[in-house]
């Protein structure tokens, strides 16, 4: 008996945390049922899965780590390590609210880890593996070469990638197809009459960039259409000068009739530019946007959408993850989600 439950035998205090012969007690469940119930064994059945869960959950039962870890060498914990940049208009929330839903029904946890990708970005990766503070990893914003990839591959760490890389190793990932996105986002805007197209694509460095302007590229000489530059701007130059550049944009000659862009956030401020030259968005200029949430057509039904499900990513990075901590093969646990249209605009 361990300390813990020789004070819960000598009548525990309210205040103390509660432990596994707590439910037990609040149950009338044996400690080892209660423990392979929260641990969703699948001889233990459902109805009883469910009474443990209810009554974990209202005592704010939280599992010993330290003492998992010391008992099977594993920490329970899955580490999300997420670009702080990544926060507006809800990616964070519902990337997480995804992995949370697949993790509600395991014996693992979320711990979000937050860095910023102006800085080292191999720092949070080597502290978990320098740590074992996790027993698998999800990373995103991947780059073609990324070194985290290689790195957590030699050091057998579990992990999955929100995009793919081109750098000879099969791992898992879930990515979305922006290369097709694009390609039809150039095919709507020319059956709109738009000949004059820009990308606001994301930096260069990311894996996504090339996929976007693969797509750009391939669709403006098979729809027989002309780029317009964005010179240096991408989806991660503050709002404030996407907008100064974009009124600057629309004020040349020959300007852009037709945007394709990869944020949801830049292309409110892309419009915000286009208006204030006087022109009108859905009549002089098009804007075809992907978004992680269904917002924009809310304030601006003129604006052409393609909708991420970011909380879906979430539940399949989830789901690979899982899986490859339980050995199943990296080849097998890679995913492309294809564009879904939320709305073509009143033309179509």
């Amino acid at each position: 008996m361990d300390d813990e439950d020789r004070r819960f035998s000598r009548g525990t205090p309210a205040t103390e945390r509660p432990t596994l012969k707590t439910i037990a007690y609040m149950t009338g469940l044996g400690i080892t049922t209660v423990s392979r119930a929260l641990k969703d064994a699948p001889d233990i059945g459902a109805d009883t899965k469910e009474r443990v869960r209810l009554v974990a959950r209202q005592l704010g039962y939280q599992p010993n780590r330290a003492g998992v870890r010391l008992r099977t060498g594993k920490t329970n914990v899955i580490a999300l390590v997420l670009g702080i940049e990544q926060e507006l208009m809800g990616f964070t929330s519902q990337i997480v609210q995804g992995i949370s839903e697949v993790l509600g029904g395991t014996q693992y946890h979320l711990v979000v880890t937050p860095h910023s990708f102006e800085k080292d970005p191999m720092v949070p990766i080597r502290y978990i593996l320098d740590t074992g503070s996790a027993d698998g990893v999800i990373i995103s914003r991947i780059e073609p070469d990324d070194p985290r990839v290689k790195l957590m591959q030699e050091r057998n760490l579990p992990f999955v990638t929100h995009g793919r890389t081109d750098m000879g190793i099969i791992h898992p990932y879930y990515d979305f197809d922006n290369e097709a996105y694009v390609y039809q986002a150039v095919e709507r805007l020319v059956k709109r009459g738009r000949r004059r197209i820009a990308l606001l694509a994301p930096q260069s460095r990311f894996s996504y960039h090339a996929h976007s302007r693969a797509g750009f590229e391939r669709a403006l000489s098979d729809f027989h259409a002309t780029e317009v530059s964005m010179g240096r701007l991408t989806t991660e130059t503050p709002l404030d000068e996407l907008r100064s550049h974009s009124e600057r944009l629309c004020r040349l000659p020959e300007p852009p009739d037709g945007i394709v862009s990869l944020s949801g956030s830049s292309t409110i401020a892309l419009t915000a530019g286009i208006e204030a030259t006087g022109l009108r968005l859905g009549t002089d200029v098009d804007i075809v946007a992907k978004q992680s949430a269904e917002f924009l057509n809310w304030i601006r039904p003129e604006i052409l959408t393609v909708t991420e499900d970011v909380r879906y990513a979430g539940q399949e990075l989830a789901k690979a993850v899982l899986a490859r901590i339980d050995g199943v093969a990296a080849d097998l646990l890679q995913t492309i989600g294809n564009p879904v249209w939320s709305h073509m605009g009143p033309k179509d």
